[in-house]
């Protein structure tokens, strides 16, 4: 392991000296052809399409709804200092930057005006105040903007990116003069293009409708790599990447993105050779040193074979070919008697859910078994079996050691940690890795589905892979109703765009302990379009 991953603070690994470094002479060409693969930002201007007002109603989401006031034009001929307030909708959740213009009408201006810009992806955002901030995340992610217009007339263009479809002006200081506003319009950005597939006719409506939220979903986090959310975070992260990169397969085949971000990650991998679960790209590709994951590091691996199978690009694949194989020589450091041992990593560095009580165990031994399967079948297509040739004889050791530990034949599930836990997700994991047949997988999913004490999943993401393993074992029916029910759900609470954290029983769950600074359009919350488009013999009849 990095002596930086245990320590509390250190010298970037971009220190250690070139010749400590996993893949030294590579790197730079990794990043030169992620940055030869930078794609091209698509504008489109966009206005408000009314003014609106916020409704307290408990039957809402989070209690807050928008009703319709007047039209954009009505503000447009009335003065902003008097009404002191107003809210916009710009018809539809969006990503770019805000521009106006401002002007005073007779009198000359004789002092600045200062306004705040509030914009949100929800109502209750505008509703519920920011102040004393009592959220986990910095303060600085609430999409509010003071904006002090020195001198009038004023074209005023909000230089931060922002992702809304409501926004909040106040008049919060001017002197004796009038002013209006008008030109208000937000420069709408995505590396998204190309048309998607249409459904076939006669598909549900409700599965038309999570179609088309979740391409908008895709296309507002395809920026200049896959965000995990075009409001917050804003970077790149291995978990978003491979499912993303999923739905972009079957949908705009804007495959460039892809391999810029499989390149980008691997030339910031730390200097043993163990990827970081999440960079950044400005003003350098850099990565968010110390933060390894590693279900996010062993799905790298997944990815990559996707994407040479949606591609056939097999120079790219032989060139990131080490890059996975370290991943599963580091993981494998881990095992212990064919078991990962949780000694050596806490769950916490574990991501597969937003669940605090989740066991992972079971989940964790799961996805590495499908990780080192799916590595050999990579192995395999670009001719380095010789470099892998004990993993298939690992899988199989693996799954025996996880029917022995995790296994109860007698109930017909899995079971994780030391209390036993009976989780959707052990079982999903057990089913994706092969360790439980299909027949086996029915049976602990059926259990699971029916028990009022199993942990639940608790977004979007875990959601995606309780779905893929219901297919897995054949029950096409429970998958097709989990995905209406669960992602219709949102839709039904008045979804723009799929949400990062969405629980049925707790609309302001929040991992950060304040639900304004969840991401309201997310990544990991986008692959309805990859089933509804792979399996259309479930989901489009």
């Amino acid at each position: 392991m990095c002596a930086c991953v245990a320590a509390a603070t250190c010298i970037p690994c971009a220190a250690v000296a070139q010749n400590d470094v996993w893949m030294a002479g590579e790197r730079a060409g990794w990043l030169r052809k992620a940055a030869e693969a930078m794609p091209v930002l698509r504008h489109a201007e966009r206005h408000p399409v009314a003014v609106v007002r916020s409704v307290a109603d408990t039957a809402a989401f989070q209690g807050w709804r928008m009703e319709y006031a007047e039209p954009v034009e009505a503000l447009y001929g009335s003065s902003l200092k008097e009404r002191g307030t107003v809210t916009l909708d710009m018809g539809e959740h969006l990503t770019g930057c805000f521009s106006f213009r401002i002007n005073h009408t007779g009198m000359p201006a004789d002092a600045p005006i200062r306004l705040r810009l509030t914009f949100a992806e929800v109502p209750a955002e505008l509703n519920t105040p920011f102040d004393p901030y009592p959220g986990g995340l910095s303060r600085a992610w609430l999409q509010d903007e003071t904006v002090t217009v020195m001198r009038l007339p004023a074209e005023v263009r909000i230089e931060r990116r922002v992702a809304c479809r409501y926004v909040k002006i106040e008049v919060l200081a001017t002197s004796y003069f009038d002013f209006r506003i008008s030109d208000i319009t937000l420069d709408a950005v995505t590396s998204a293009s190309g048309g998607a597939p249409q459904l076939a006719a006669g598909t549900d409506p409700m599965i038309g409708r999570i179609y088309e939220t979740g391409l908008k979903t895709l296309s507002e986090c395809m920026q200049t790599v896959y965000e995990d959310g075009p409001k917050r975070d804003q970077r790149l992260w291995i978990g978003d990447l491979y499912l993303e990169s999923l739905a972009n397969a079957c949908t705009f085949r804007n495959h460039e993105l892809t391999r810029r971000c499989l390149y980008l990650l691997a030339g910031l991998a730390d200097e043993e050779g163990w990827l970081h679960a999440t960079v950044y790209e400005y003003p350098e590709p850099e990565p968010q040193y110390n933060q390894h994951t590693m279900d996010y590091s062993l799905l790298y691996g997944v990815a990559l074979l996707e994407y040479l199978k949606a591609t056939g690009d097999m120079e790219t694949a032989r060139e990131l070919w080490p890059v996975v194989a370290r991943q599963i020589e580091i993981a494998r450091t881990y095992l212990k008697d064919n078991l990962y041992d949780m000694q050596k990593q806490p769950q916490w560095w574990l991501v597969f859910d937003w669940k605090d009580d989740l066991d992972r165990h079971a989940s964790v031994q799961g996805l590495m078994t499908f990780a080192v399967e799916r590595g050999w079948e990579l192995a395999r297509m670009v001719g380095r079996e010789d470099e892998a040739a004990d993993w298939p004889d690992l899988v199989k050791a693996m799954r025996r050691a996880s029917r022995e530990a995790f296994y109860d034949r007698r109930a017909g599930v899995v079971v994780s940690g030391p209390q036993r836990q009976v989780s959707y997700l052990s079982q999903v994991w057990m089913v994706l890795s092969g360790t439980l047949s299909a027949k086996e997988g029915a049976r602990a999913l059926t259990a699971v589905l029916a028990d009022p004490t199993a942990c639940r999943p608790g977004s979007p993401y875990a959601y995606h892979y309780l779905i893929e393993a219901l297919i897995a074992c054949g029950m096409e029916d429970e998958a097709r109703r989990q995905l209406v029910g669960y992602w219709g759900g949102m839709i039904e609470r008045g979804a723009d765009t799929f949400w990062e954290v969405y629980d049925p029983a707790d609309e302001y769950k929040s991992p950060y302990g304040f639900h304004p600074v969840n991401s309201y359009c997310h990544a990991w919350s986008c692959t309805p379009v990859y089933f509804i488009n792979t399996y259309r013999e479930i989901f489009q009849r």
